[in-house]
């Protein structure tokens, strides 16, 4: 399912060099509003956008049009239609964006108390609106604006989960990046998100690649450590992705293309998109660890099999 047939812009260049990763992509852009009442989605949708200064998810055109078109997300709290339900959504939507470190139990159970056992669903459609469109903006600063898209309806069988495992399972079989580079990026993820189940992981292919604990080390100080210009432009669009997602400026722009071919930009991308996913966790306090001292080395294989506790090489 393609929610642009068009294949120039960010749109295009990912369905070039990653039409698996493409189609996870478009199918979480349309799933996402199957988690329960789609205008509280398309509401939640129009939050995060207004948090992150950039497009919101596209909704699909058999919704016909938005109930809140015309507002300005911003001012939601003085929505006077809000239901008790949508208004501990939309404050759970909106902190997701805008810092998950920051959610709190206060937060989870006014979520579960508003929406029942529709608050996961919900969850996972609110990462849908919160990450894919900061991909589809990174990928059009980089690649060319693309035509506007009309999302696709999808069958009540598909869900925003399904979508999601998807694209974690097709994400690992891009390649083309440096294993230290794309194991920094994750890293670096987990630290601005505080995932304590990530932040106690290692990857052995990094540490075959030629990775160490200093350059583990390096990541929460990267813009004046030793680690190569590359890894740190990595590692500065990890934080843009992340922190401010409307400022991919142009000088960021000419460093990722110096440093990175066009096949590697997008996996960063998408790499970024991927670890992202620990924000689910994170914002329903799933993340917790077993590792109480030091990190287990786990490996990722090409078909997005995940295997724990290996040695260190």
């Amino acid at each position: 399912m393609n929610a642009s047939v068009d294949g120039t812009g960010g749109r295009g260049k990912v369905r070039e060099v990653a039409p698996r990763a493409a189609d996870a992509l478009d199918l979480l852009e349309s799933t996402a509003w199957l988690a329960g009442d789609p205008s509280l989605v398309d509401a939640a949708a129009l939050v995060i956008a207004a948090t992150n200064g950039i497009a919101p998810l596209v909704r699909p055109a058999d919704l016909g049009e938005s109930p809140w078109r015309g507002r300005d997300a911003r001012e939601w709290r003085a929505f006077g239609d809000l239901d008790p339900g949508q208004q501990p959504a939309l404050e759970f939507a909106e902190q997701f964006a805008l810092d998950v470190a920051a959610i709190t139990d206060a937060h989870r159970n006014a979520l579960f108390s508003a929406l029942g056992t529709d608050a996961v669903a919900f969850t996972q459609a609110v990462y849908a609106a919160d990450i894919v469109p900061r991909v589809r903006h990174a990928l059009d600063r980089l690649f060319g604006t693309s035509p506007a898209p009309v999302a696709a309806p999808v069958g009540a069988h598909a869900t925003a989960r399904g979508a999601m495992e998807e694209l974690i399972r097709v994400v690992p079989g891009l390649v083309t990046l440096d294993p230290v580079i794309t194991e920094l990026v994750r890293l670096r993820g987990a630290r601005q998100h505080r995932c304590r189940m990530c932040q106690a992981l290692r990857s052995q292919s990094a540490f075959v690649a030629g990775a160490d604990d200093a350059m583990f080390a390096a990541v929460d100080q990267y813009a004046t450590s030793s680690l190569p210009d590359a890894y740190k432009t990595a590692l500065a669009v990890t934080d843009t992705f992340i922190w401010t997602p409307a400022r991919l400026s142009d000088g960021m722009v000419v460093s990722l293309r110096g440093h990175f071919s066009e096949a590697q930009q997008v996996e960063l991308l998408l790499d970024i998109a991927r670890n992202a996913t620990n924000k689910i966790a994170v914002a329903l306090a799933a993340d917790a660890t077993t590792t109480t001292e030091g990190y287990e080395v786990y490996d990722v294989a090409t078909d997005g099999t995940i295997t724990y506790g290996l040695s260190r090489p």
